[in-house]
């Protein structure tokens, strides 16, 4: 969503996290997504960072607001380290079979309580426009929600579930949701 917003174009590759491309692990051993490949070589291979050179290039509505800095490095890290592996809990319990489903949901509210109250005060999570927080959270909260969506729908989050919805369906997230062909070497570059 950052790189659209920015206006930038990249070379998209999706690639199946089963199958990892050789010439993907060359380039990033972690062998996760995103991985941005810039023409000097360099590697940049975490969202947050991927997002912050997006948005040094172009930032037309200041979703990075130095004022925030703080607050948002802040609440990314909760979400990255601590709500990401509730949600992975949560949505893989068979893989974690130490508790059940609904404990690992259990554990994933606290973060949602904490940006339920948040959104009681403002639009989004640090400010009524939209800032860098409210683009690196949404996604995990979507995945979240749409583990169990019945049980997200009557739960107790009403401004959360707006603020979600408003994601799900502003121009730019449905912009980027686009199924891609998996890439193969020797693929024509998909360009957006």
């Amino acid at each position: 969503m950052t790189i659209v917003y920015s206006g930038l174009l990249v070379e998209l590759r999706e690639v199946l996290l089963a199958k990892k491309p050789p010439s993907m692990m060359a380039v990033s051993a972690k062998g996760t997504v995103p991985i941005l490949t810039l023409p000097d070589g360099r590697v940049i291979d975490e969202s947050y960072d991927v997002m912050r050179w997006a948005l040094d290039h172009r930032d037309p509505d200041l979703w990075w607001q130095t004022g925030l800095a703080d607050e948002t490095k802040n609440l990314v890290e909760e979400n990255d380290f601590q709500f990401k592996a509730h949600l992975d809990h949560y949505k893989y319990p068979d893989r974690f079979p130490e508790q059940s489903k609904s404990h690992y949901r259990e554990q994933g509210e606290s973060f949602l309580f904490k940006l339920e109250r948040r959104l009681r005060h403002q639009k989004h999570l640090l400010a009524d426009e939209i800032t860098f927080s409210d683009v690196a959270i949404f996604p995990f909260v979507r995945q979240f929600a749409f583990v169990d969506k019945p049980w997200f729908d009557q739960s107790p989050y009403p401004q959360l579930k707006q603020w979600l919805q408003s994601f799900l369906d502003s121009h730019l997230f449905l912009s980027v949701m686009h199924k891609y062909p998996t890439w193969s070497a020797g693929d024509e570059p998909v360009v957006c």
